[in-house]
């Protein structure tokens, strides 16, 4: 009997298995898809070093127990030290946590990946201490713009202007002591009417502040989680058609042949990567593999 073909379903896709063929053998992809209900992994991280990886995670609606339920998608993305950018591996679970980013650290430090510089995440609480249990000497950077978005929630539409512009004053420093001092005035002004805003930057102003260790071409690129976000939103271009899926299997394939798709595009080096990845390289020369 001849194996069942996925057609129609995303856009012509190369796999490979067969680079002129735009169709997929499902046996076959199900053997490209390591680690079965686990993860998904287009690309090999054996004996690998990153300076920088960006995490995030994408939801779906699968069905499970005769009803439709929201399911993370957990996407991380490496930048190796050649400058390439690959996604190491996609990861289905329940809503996002950090229990379950533990368990995809654990699998990517048990594929091989040696070392992580710095982390890059959005607001999830917790992280640090997760990120710390698998690769203790790494760093964390708090993306800046989902902080900005967090803390200024409940700020009023005559005020947030004037807010945002403040905080631009901290996050945008040309030095650490630039910021804090901003950081200081922008407590003065703002604690009395949003105390709750001041005292989220505050709190988290370690991990919100990593980037200023950097220079200026690797601040542009770790004080934000843009890249992973994008890649996201790409993954959601990809399957806008299929809104809901029948099972996790059925959104595995999806992500992964999407994911393919996708870094077939992207898969490309940072412009003066030299630049910047000397940079990290120089820093973190006393945890250089090997």
């Amino acid at each position: 009997m001849s194996s069942v073909k996925i057609r129609g379903i995303i856009p012509p896709v190369v796999t490979p298995m067969d680079p002129e063929d735009e169709s997929v053998n499902i046996p076959e992809l199900r053997r490209q898809i390591e680690g079965g209900v686990h993860g998904i992994f287009p690309f090999g991280t054996n004996g690998e070093v990153c300076p920088f990886v960006f995490m995030d995670a994408i939801h779906y609606k699968v069905r499970g127990d005769r009803r439709y339920v929201t399911k993370a998608a957990y996407v991380v993305l490496g930048v190796t030290m050649d400058g390439r950018k690959d996604i190491l591996g996609i990861w289905i679970g329940e809503h996002e946590n950090g229990k379950f980013w533990l368990n995809v650290l654990n699998d990517l430090k048990s594929r091989g990946v040696l070392d992580v510089y710095l982390f890059c995440t959005d607001g999830l609480c917790g992280m640090m201490h997760t990120i710390q249990a698998v690769f203790p000497q790494s760093r964390l950077q708090r993306c800046i713009v989902h902080q900005v978005r967090s803390s200024t929630k409940y700020v009023s539409y005559k005020d947030i202007k004037r807010v945002v512009a403040d905080l631009k004053k901290i996050y945008g420093a040309v030095t650490l002591e630039a910021a804090e001092k901003n950081l200081q005035a922008f407590a003065e002004t703002w604690r009395k009417k949003y105390p709750s805003c001041v005292k989220s930057w505050e709190e988290n102003w370690p991990i919100l502040s990593t980037f200023f260790e950097y220079p200026v071409e690797i601040r542009k690129i770790i004080y934000t989680t843009n890249i992973i976000e994008g890649l996201n939103r790409q993954s959601r271009q990809i399957t806008k058609n299929k809104p809901s899926f029948t099972n996790d299997d059925s959104l595995r394939r999806m992500l992964h042949l999407s994911s393919r798709r996708i870094v077939k595009h992207r898969h490309v080096r940072y412009r003066n990567r030299d630049l910047v990845l000397s940079q990290p390289e120089l820093m973190f020369a006393d945890r250089a593999a090997g």
